[in-house]
């Protein structure tokens, strides 16, 4: 038949009365969610009906029926769901017939421009193909008759369920192995600033998951929420189909404001928050589900051979093993002794999670449930026990995740501390940070863990970890807000006055450390002192460092390197020397390297620049124990110009060389090098990554730097050229850039900021509009941080001195006009 003829008998059907009825049930307001779910499996189940019976009595096919699977089967049709069907007939009726009855009714669904994925079976076929493929006979398993012989359903269903539980020994494991496959591939959904509401773990396919392991009989999954996570992915899912007009379950970011206001949320934060909790509500009920049905599979495979060795039937009690007071270890997991009282111990709450933590084991649910409906509430403050428990359950290490966790899904973390709540499964803008504020804050006490033999109070060291991006859930600066929630937060918890006053600093000051090694002139003795007067001892300083380490380390790869934690290093070693009563030494006019010294000699000598580069490979060992490349190395010294900033910058934008760090210095060679005292150089050191491809060949290089300085070459026009060719990308609109003069940033020169998102060519707009200010750039150090750059300038005026206030304050709007 063709398209045609299939549009024809279609008609009949009233295929445009099901598209327009289906149009006003998903542009109308009044119905949403579940309801509107129901309705539109339900309008379809009846316009699928009317095309079914027409067609089967048009082929006279009997002994068949139209089959929902998978979604459709659950009735969870979102606007641009597929429509999962299955054409079953008993075998009887003639081949033709029977494609011609499937052609009757997949043809309109086509022509409607709906996605279709149809099969034709008999039972038998069905049940070996289910038998075959895992997948198929997870969407079985939720077959739902929606036409015809409905008996001839039924017997299916029958056979699929009796084969899913009978081959469950088999099934279930490669279930879990598929289920963990494609979460290694999508991550987990309740971190994700993209995520797949589908595909990622915590997402719909999880949930299907777990409906399936309930249907094998051998484990349930914990009820609780899962039907609210159920129906906010769900409800996320018709949102982002409504607004984009597409069959997508990427909740992009260019999406998510769109779908929250779809959906009557403040905005795409709150629809992520909403989706964060209940991916966490589906990954903590697959994890309980999945190590149930480990323990019972194993049980009944260890039966046969237990009742061989006893004889009989006698069966003996699971062997407890005692963890600590009123915790024991029960088959793998942490359980309750029996002698144990909630009711009465308000520690136990922390005395079972430091245990399961130090044994590395899980939590039971049930113990956990106990806990959250007989446990006593903590003191406040809390008694000195409770205080030591959660020191030591920071302490565990990774151990510490999988507990903590186990305590969130019951509330048990926000009942210990209130303030908790704020930062609950609260998302991170900044693509540079992997988890969201509350996992982050975990995961930083787990970095902070190995680091504890560093410093003296590690005790200081794991509740700072656990507490230093509190203030994120506050409006205004995080660090200033979470420096009074910490402090409040650890006289909670039991801290003396000195402590709590340690552990409010490191808070407040969590970020000093990085952002003024990265950004200042460690040169400078205002730099030093600005820090040693914030941290104020050398015990606190040593407690700042692995602070800022663990906290590196805990927002993702890009936050941390040898070349910033050697930084970071020399900045420690400086203030810990003023610390001890040694005053920063003024700062000495650079001596250069050999290699420098023999690059400005050659520019000395040709007038031109010179230039070298290569890569360093000198930090610390990776995981396979090599050397961590820091990369990349550019020295070029030139005789001083106006200029030279902005046109370097060019020159490596225009190769593609991504600028991760620079500094700018004047040097001054001995006279016996043939240097007078009217020469001025400039030694310019980079630290550059090839945007993609192989770094350039120092010679283009050079080449390229002599034309632009000699205005031959025009930077400006040729990155504009560039810029105009690249397709924009769809995306959240970067924030405006914002250019401050730092305040007491040095006594040497102004400290000018500029913050903005990284793109090619920014650091070559930052000197062009710094030259066209009239200043004079002592030196430069960048920053960038996943999309975004930092980066400090030190600036003076053409007699070398620091800008008064309000020029300097003129400057930095200049700047500001400049790059917006």
């Amino acid at each position: 038949m063709t398209s045609t003829e299939a549009t024809t008998e279609s008609e009949d059907s009233e295929p445009s009365g099901y598209a327009a009825a289906r149009l006003r049930l998903l542009q109308g307001k009044a119905r949403s969610g579940p309801p509107r779910r129901a309705a539109l499996a339900s309008l379809t189940d009846d316009w699928l009906t009317a095309l079914f019976t027409t067609a089967a009595e048009q082929t006279g096919v009997r002994g068949a029926a139209l089959v929902a699977v998978g979604g459709y089967g659950r009735g969870e049709l979102s606007p641009r769901s597929d429509l999962d069907l299955l054409l079953l007939y008993d075998g009887h009726a003639d081949a033709a017939a029977v494609a011609a009855l499937a052609d009757r009714v997949w043809y309109p669904v086509w022509d409607l421009g709906l996605s279709l994925d149809h099969s034709v079976r008999t039972p038998a076929e069905a049940r070996r193909t289910a038998g075959e493929d895992l997948k198929v006979q997870l969407g079985l398993l939720d077959a739902r008759p929606v036409a015809g012989d409905l008996g001839l359903v039924a017997t299916l269903r029958t056979a699929i369920l009796a084969d899913w539980r009978n081959q469950a020994a088999k099934r279930l494991p490669a279930l879990d192995e598929l289920c963990r496959e494609r979460a290694e591939r999508q991550g987990e959904l309740q971190f994700l600033l993209e995520p797949d509401l589908k595909e990622a773990r915590g997402g719909l396919r999880d949930l299907t998951a777990l409906r399936a392991v309930a249907a094998s009989w051998v484990a349930d999954a914990p009820r609780e929420g899962l039907a609210e996570a159920r129906r906010v992915l769900l409800d996320a899912r018709d949102a982002l189909h409504l607004t984009t007009g597409r069959a997508t379950d990427r909740l992009g970011l260019q999406d998510q404001d769109q779908a929250a206001a779809e959906l009557g949320l403040l905005d795409a934060d709150a629809l992520l928050r909403q989706v964060y909790e209940a991916a966490r509500t589906v990954s903590y009920a697959t994890d309980v589900t999945w190590r149930e049905v480990t323990r019972v599979l194993r049980a009944r495979s260890a039966r046969p051979r237990l009742r061989a060795i006893l004889g009989g039937g006698r069966t003996t009690a699971a062997e407890r093993t005692p963890l600590a007071d009123g915790v024991v270890e029960a088959d793998g997991e942490v359980v309750l002794a029996r002698t144990a009282r909630p009711e009465r111990d308000p520690v136990l709450v922390l005395r079972a999670a430091a245990a399961a933590a130090q044994s590395e084991l899980p939590l039971s649910r049930h113990l956990v449930r106990h806990l959250a409906t007989t446990a006593r509430p903590l003191p406040v403050p809390w008694p000195a026990e409770a205080r030591e428990e959660l020191v030591t359950l920071l302490g565990a290490g990774e151990a510490t995740v999988p507990v903590w966790e186990a305590l969130e899904a019951e509330g048990l973390i926000t009942r210990l501390l209130p303030d908790w709540e704020r930062v609950h499964c609260r998302p991170q803008r900044n693509p540079v940070h992997t988890w969201t504020v509350d996992r982050h804050l975990v995961e930083a006490a787990v970095r902070a863990s190995s680091l504890t033999r560093r410093v003296g109070r590690p005790d200081l060291l794991l509740v700072a970890a656990l507490l230093h991006d509190i203030g994120k859930g506050w409006p205004g600066d995080h660090s200033a807000a979470g420096e009074v929630i910490a402090r409040d937060m650890a006289a909670r918890i039991g801290f003396d006055q000195h402590d709590v006053g340690v552990i409010a600093t490191l808070v407040r000051h969590h970020l000093l450390l990085v952002e003024t090694a990265t950004r200042r002139d460690l040169d400078d003795p205002a730099t030093v002192r600005s820090v040693a007067n914030a941290v104020s001892t050398a015990s606190t300083l040593e407690l700042l460092h692995a602070l800022t380490e663990a906290d590196a380390l805990a927002t993702g790869p890009a936050a941390w390197s040898s070349w910033r934690a050697a930084l970071v290093a020399d900045l420690v070693e400086r203030v810990a020397a003023v610390l001890a009563g040694q005053a920063p030494e003024e700062p000495a006019p650079a001596a250069p390297s050999a290699e420098q010294e023999r690059l400005a000699v050659e520019a000395l000598r040709t007038g031109e620049p010179v230039l070298a580069l290569h890569t360093q490979a000198a930090g610390t060992p990776d995981e396979d124990g090599e050397p961590e490349p820091v990369g990349v190395e550019l020295l070029i010294a030139l005789p001083d110009r106006p200029g030279v900033l902005p046109t370097t910058a060019g020159v490596l934008a225009l190769h593609r060389l991504t600028v991760r760090a620079a500094d700018l210095r004047a040097v001054e060679l001995p006279t016996e090098l043939g240097a007078d005292e009217s020469a001025d150089l400039l030694l310019l050191s980079w630290r550059v990554a090839a945007e993609y491809g192989t770094l350039p060949q120092a010679g283009r290089l050079r080449a390229d730097l002599v034309r632009a300085l000699d205005g031959s070459l025009d930077i400006r026009a040729r990155l504009a050229e560039r810029e105009a060719a690249c397709p924009r990308r769809r995306g959240v609109k970067a924030p405006p850039p914002r250019v401050t003069v730092a305040a007491a940033g040095s006594r040497l020169a102004t400290v000018i900021e500029v913050r903005a998102q990284d793109a090619p060519g920014l650091l070559h707009r930052i000197g062009r509009a710094l030259e066209g200010s009239g200043v004079r750039v002592r030196s430069a150090h960048v920053s960038t941080l996943g999309a975004n750059a930092v980066d400090a300038f030190y600036v003076t005026d053409t007699d070398g001195e620091p800008l008064p206030e309000a020029r300097a304050a003129e400057v930095a709007r200049e700047v500001e006009k400049a790059l917006g």
